[in-house]
This record gives C-alpha cells, sequence and structure tokens, in this order.
C-alpha cells in the first residue's frame, strides 16, 4: 500500500469491516495492518493451548530394586518398565536398597546396574553415575536426544493467472451479483 495517512487508513479500514492494528510503533513512519484483530487473537490463543497440550514435563522416575539378588527376568521387567519411561522422554533412577549382611557385596550390586544399563544403551546415558548413599546404590539414566525426523512439505501449487479471467486457476468463479441481479 505505502505511506498513507492515518485517517485514510482508518476509513480503509472500516470500509472494509475490519481493524488498523499498528505492528511496528518504533518504525518511522509506523507500520500498521488491515486485519480483523478478534480473529487474530483468537488464532494466536489456539495456537498457545496446542502449544501447551504438545509440551512434556520431564520427571525423575525411579524403579527400586530391593535385593542385588534379583532374577534375570525380574530385571528384565524393571528395565521393560524403565524403557517405557525412557522413551516418553522422563528420567529413570534405579535405586538398589542392600539390607543386612549384602553390604558385603557392593559389587553384586554395581553389576546388576550395570546390567540395568547396558540393556537401555540404546535408549538412555548415564546421567549420574552409580553412587552409594548409605544402604542404597543408585544410577540415574536419561533419554538419548534424538532428532525429529523433518516434516517434509508439500509444494505448493502456485497461483497462476489464466489469461481469459484475469484469477488463478483453483479460485471458485462466482457471479458478481446474487439471485435476482442483485448484491
Amino acid at each position: 500500500m505505502g505511506i498513507v495517512e492515518t485517517r485514510e487508513a482508518l476509513a480503509r479500514a472500516r470500509a472494509a469491516g475490519l481493524d488498523l492494528v499498528e505492528v511496528a510503533p518504533q518504525a518511522s513512519p509506523p507500520v500498521c495492518r488491515i486485519m480483523d484483530y478478534g480473529k487474530w487473537m483468537y488464532a494466536q490463543k489456539k495456537k498457545q493451548r496446542q502449544a501447551r497440550a504438545r509440551r512434556h514435563e520431564t520427571e525423575l522416575k525411579e524403579i527400586r530394586i530391593r535385593t542385588p539378588k534379583i532374577g534375570p527376568h525380574d530385571l528384565d521387567i524393571k528395565v521393560q518398565r524403565a524403557r517405557g519411561f525412557l522413551q516418553r522422554g522422563d528420567r529413570v533412577q534405579f535405586t538398589l536398597r542392600f539390607r543386612g549382611r549384602e553390604m558385603a557385596h557392593v559389587d553384586l550390586g554395581r553389576n546388576v546396574l550395570m546390567t540395568a544399563h547396558a540393556a537401555l544403551a540404546d535408549v538412555a546415558k548415564i546421567e549420574r553415575d552409580i553412587r552409594m548413599e548409605g544402604r542404597a546404590m543408585s544410577m540415574v539414566l536419561a533419554p538419548l536426544v534424538r532428532p525429529k525426523p523433518a516434516k517434509q512439505a508439500s509444494p505448493a501449487a502456485p497461483a497462476v493467472e489464466t489469461p481469459t479471467t484475469g484469477k488463478a486457476p483453483n479460485q471458485a468463479q462466482t457471479p458478481a451479483a446474487g439471485p435476482g441481479g442483485q448484491e
């Protein structure tokens, strides 16, 4: 449109039944746009709601192993549970409790946690290495960051004007006047 006086811009917006919205007030001269402001605000709020719905808060999930003498199948069940958490984007803390004389076999507990890590190596990395805290040994795993596959954009058909009508071929042709010859 170019540079237009404020009154003329307001008149054009009213004639179109739209609003005159100031887009860049710091520019010289200020930049304004003629648009339906209520419709634009509705679209912005809808985008924000969708973004909030897609967001996933990362949680720290704990998987407790009661004894270093855990059986292989029982450990597999806990590993599968942890795999689900990791694939969802949560961090997982494995906690192994030692009771009584089990404290003499801390190496068995370390082997159990290393086995769990080896089984989850394709989906997780160690965030906090194995450490002893009193009678508990723990390790924290974080999901691997994988690049999201790029969405393939479908090529949009450019609007080409036809020489006979002066309109784009994908636009529907409507009569100038309604029924009865009146608009």
